[in-house]
């Protein structure tokens, strides 16, 4: 499928984009009922479909892992992997293949989409297939995630979503987590810790332009809230399965910040290799399949941000 091709979908006021053959990606979310739109994520930056760029997209696919794999390498049941680094010039294998690659549309109606990315087995020994199901309906998106081991051994795995949401002056993000990783100078986990003061985000809740972090939290309850005063308008982000981490990057100076739902901690296979037993990496049995489901569910109007 050509990467620059973009597939709507739409239930009553709320309409999702999204590029199969552009790594798999959201290009736009938003409420539009025709009197008012809120891009409930950002929209994709101009370039980055005809780019296959991610980073430029509203959200992408993370798949069979979310952020780092220390140097690319990491043991499991007796194998070693090593896998190219794929985010130059860090020396690290970063979020997997899906965010890299196109996907192939199963199946579409006016307010849902399927499509699927499979990955046979090079560098990254155990063939699998992924599938995203955007689905839009009682004033709400779903992504239902699933992966499915095919080859003939057990694998390890990790899956989430990488959305980027409008900053704005009021924004504000609230979240349950329990503890935090501190990064070392290779943006690798080096300590966890309480969740700071200064990052409150089980309190009032963080404002992304009065504090920088790109932190990964781990003790997720699944749940956040996102609040964008200007706009009257609120977000809802709802998880099932077993997703127990939250990433958050709020990087000074963009107009974007990112909250993302994550089943495992930055580097878990290795963590879990050390001995580590709360990394959120998943074990797939040869064959079988493990599935989880993201809900983003907007709030729009009636003193949404004064709740």
């Amino acid at each position: 499928m050509p990467g620059s091709s973009v597939i709507e979908i739409r239930t009553g006021p709320l309409v999702l984009a999204v590029a199969p053959g552009a790594c798999g990606a959201v290009t736009r979310f938003a409420y539009d009922d025709g009197a008012r739109r809120v891009e409930l994520l950002r929209p994709a930056l101009d370039t980055a479909v005809a780019d296959r760029d991610p980073r430029g997209m509203s959200c992408f696919p993370l798949v069979p892992f979310s952020n780092r794999i220390g140097n690319g390498r990491f043991a499991f049941q007796g194998r070693i992997v090593t896998l190219p680094p794929n985010f130059l010039p860090e020396p690290h294998a970063v979020h997997g293949h899906g965010w890299q690659s196109a996907w192939t549309v199963l199946d579409q109606t006016a307010s849902s989409l399927t499509m699927e990315y499979r990955h046979a087995a090079d560098t990254w020994p155990y063939p699998y297939r992924s599938r995203q199901r955007f689905s839009l309906a009682d004033g709400r998106l779903d992504i239902e995630f699933t992966v499915t081991n095919e080859g003939t051994e057990a694998m390890p795995v990790g899956f989430g979503v990488h959305p980027y949401f409008v900053r704005t002056p009021g924004a504000r993000l609230r979240a349950h987590v329990e503890q935090m990783w501190k990064a070392n100078d290779q943006s690798l986990p080096s300590e966890l810790v309480a969740v700071p003061a200064d990052v409150p985000l089980a309190g009032t809740g963080i404002n992304p332009n009065e504090v920088a972090i790109d932190s990964n939290f781990i003790g997720f309850d699944g749940h956040y809230d996102i609040e964008w005063p200007e706009f009257d308008a609120g977000l809802r982000v709802d998880t099932r399965g077993p997703f127990t981490c939250l990433v958050v990057y709020t990087p000074p100076g963009q107009p974007f910040f990112c909250a993302e739902p994550v089943t495992n901690c930055i580097d878990a296979f290795n963590l879990a290799h050390a001995g580590r037993t709360d990394t959120g990496m998943l074990v797939v049995a040869a064959g079988q399949d493990i599935t989880g489901t993201i809900s983003f569910i907007p709030t729009i109007g009636l003193g949404t941000a004064n709740r």
